[in-house]
């Protein structure tokens, strides 16, 4: 990407990211972001395609630094702590991104037929099973990580806490519980 237009992107990024959090997803318009960022409409189009892609690319620029703390962060949530402390460091971080950008994950939801194949469930699914592999604990690796992954669903986690009023401290006991009971205690 050339310099300039990689700073038309940030520039764009980060005036989509200011009106979420001012006006909330719903009110996010392509229109919006252009006259923010004092670029014209038909630049974010070009940049993003469609309010969904630029949804996406939000969502994207939040995945890689959270991707980062759990690949290569410090410990219990990066290498260097046992599997299952890990593993229970991750779901918390998990629940907390997930919580902090959750409508935006909402909106940005894949339809149902792409939605368990995202790249960003796959880069979590992956690092679950692998910390299951290492956790030890028997069964079928691949249907304990699925079962875990099912409690990280922004869908689910939006039904607990707006729906239902649950706290996400209760969310994150719940998952220490959760990760307990499928491979046993750190």
């Amino acid at each position: 990407m050339r310099a300039d237009a990689a700073r038309n992107r940030a520039r764009l990024l980060e005036a989509a990211a200011r009106l979420v959090a001012e006006r909330g997803v719903d009110k996010l318009t392509m229109e919006a972001v252009a006259c923010a960022a004092s670029v014209g409409k038909g630049t974010v189009f070009r940049r993003f395609g469609d309010r969904t892609g630029l949804l996406q690319a939000l969502l994207d620029h939040s995945e890689q630094a959270y991707q980062q703390a759990f690949l290569t962060g410090p410990p219990p949530l990066g290498p260097g702590a046992p599997a299952v402390e890990r593993l229970a460091a991750f779901g918390v971080a998990t629940l907390r991104q997930m919580c902090a950008y959750l409508d935006l994950y909402l909106a940005g939801d894949p339809p149902a037929d792409r939605r368990l194949s995202s790249a960003p469930r796959q880069v979590r699914l992956t690092h679950i099973t692998m910390l299951l592999r290492e956790a030890g604990g028997g069964g079928d690796t691949e249907l304990r990580a699925e079962t875990l992954m099912g409690y990280l669903e922004p869908a689910l986690i939006h039904h607990l806490t707006r729906q239902r009023g649950m706290t996400l401290d209760r969310l994150e006991e719940g998952w220490r519980d959760l990760v307990a009971r499928i491979v046993g205690p750190a």
